[in-house]
């Protein structure tokens, strides 16, 4: 027995004043009820992706979710927290419930409010998904210009590739009516320090770097037996997760190895290669990442990872387009909903539903999400089985 998605709901992610926590729980929940067409009454069990970390007060917001029906009230719900991996967790959290058969039917919601806070109180909420004994006081752009100062001194300055990453994706976005930026920079901004575009971490600057955002995704899932009742039907070929060392000083910041070690157990799994993906959605936190992720994922060898945007292979048109919504660069970065938001893009993509974003013929979808700095890796391999 396995789980199928069914349904999905997401708000517009962006600075939302005005909106709580719980009115994006409520909208994107409510939203993934209606259209996957169940019954409130059918939930068996609801996961609540949720980082938190004093973004918000509330710490306890699983049960905030029962109120988007009151026939899912005494419904079990519980939140689950990995960093910016939270939604994933919640997402293959509730698939190993249905797989146990102690659950027929799921709800799967990831929800951030993040723009409560001012910048210094982001930053500050944020560093508490870093090793405390050695990191604390570094905030997450600090923590990944580690990364890309330890690969430009391996490999040669590549800021212009982490440019033309930031352009990519900005793009991208402007055909995602739900991304938070929607406004195509262009590479020579993004390659320019600037007033508007200053030093945030040497060697990245604001645009090598994710952006604020509040905004919630939401999915149905069911039992295998179940999904014949619903018009969508998405199957999980692999969903594998992997965690490596929290302390960056017991890994190899060049080697990403969490992350790939990620992608092979899921390559594995499916019984396919990265030449057989259709596209990918990936953890773009900061450029930097985005560039090692191509090499995690065996699109190009190790040390590589600028020949995969300068060359084209990861564009729309390219051979494995990534991050087709704009990624979490300009489609934007809510933490506990960011997992789930990608596992939604991909059904989209994969039933033909993603409007503007459409990739012809998408049949095989990558989602990988990563929580802190290559600590918590998920990668799901996912395909239609039924589109609308």
């Amino acid at each position: 027995m396995d789980a199928k998605i069914v349904g999905w709901g997401h708000t517009k992610f962006g600075k939302l004043e005005g909106r709580t926590l719980e009115d994006l729980v409520l909208e994107a929940g409510g939203g993934a009820l209606e259209h996957a067409g169940i019954d409130p009454a059918e939930i068996d069990g609801i996961w609540l992706g949720h980082f938190n970390s004093g973004l918000v007060p509330d710490g306890f917001a699983s049960s905030l979710a029962l109120g988007i029906d009151d026939r899912l009230r005494f419904t079990p719900a519980t939140r689950v927290e990995n960093a910016c991996a939270s939604g994933s967790a919640a997402i293959y959290a509730a698939r190993d419930a249905i797989r146990s058969g102690r659950v027929k039917a799921a709800l799967v919601i990831g929800a951030e409010k993040m723009t409560a806070k001012d910048t210094a109180g982001v930053t500050e909420a944020l560093a508490g998904a870093s090793y405390q004994m050695e990191e604390a006081g570094v905030s997450f752009p600090q923590i990944f210009a580690r990364f890309a100062q330890a690969y430009y001194q391996a490999h040669g300055d590549r800021s212009a590739a982490l440019a033309r990453i930031a352009a990519k994706n900005h793009h991208n976005a402007l055909a995602n009516p739900l991304a938070q930026m929607r406004k195509d920079v262009g590479f020579e901004f993004c390659n320019t320090v600037s007033d508007k575009n200053p030093m945030i971490a040497p060697p990245l600057r604001m645009t090598d770097c994710s952006l604020i955002s509040d905004g919630a995704a939401a999915l149905v899932m069911v039992a295998d037996d179940r999904a014949g009742d619903f018009a969508n039907s998405i199957a999980f070929r692999a969903a594998e997760q992997v965690n490596d060392y929290l302390p960056m000083s017991r890994r190899d910041l060049l080697a990403f190895e969490g992350p790939a070690e990620a992608f092979r157990r899921a390559y594995a799994s499916a019984g396919v290669s990265v030449d057989d993906l259709s596209f990918a959605e990936v953890h773009d936190c900061f450029t930097i990442a985005e560039l090692l992720v191509y090499e995690a994922m065996g699109l190009v060898p190790q040390g590589s990872g600028a020949r995969a945007i300068d060359d084209g292979l990861v564009l729309r048109d390219g051979k494995l387009p990534v991050n087709l919504s704009g990624g979490l660069k300009a489609k934007g970065h809510p933490v506990g909903a960011t997992g789930v938001s990608m596992h939604v893009l991909a059904a989209m993509q994969l039933t033909g539903q993603a409007g503007e974003m459409q990739l012809p013929g998408a049949e095989l979808g990558c989602v990988f999400n990563m929580g802190g700095s290559g600590v918590a890796n998920y990668c799901s391999i996912l395909e239609a089985e039924r589109a609308a």
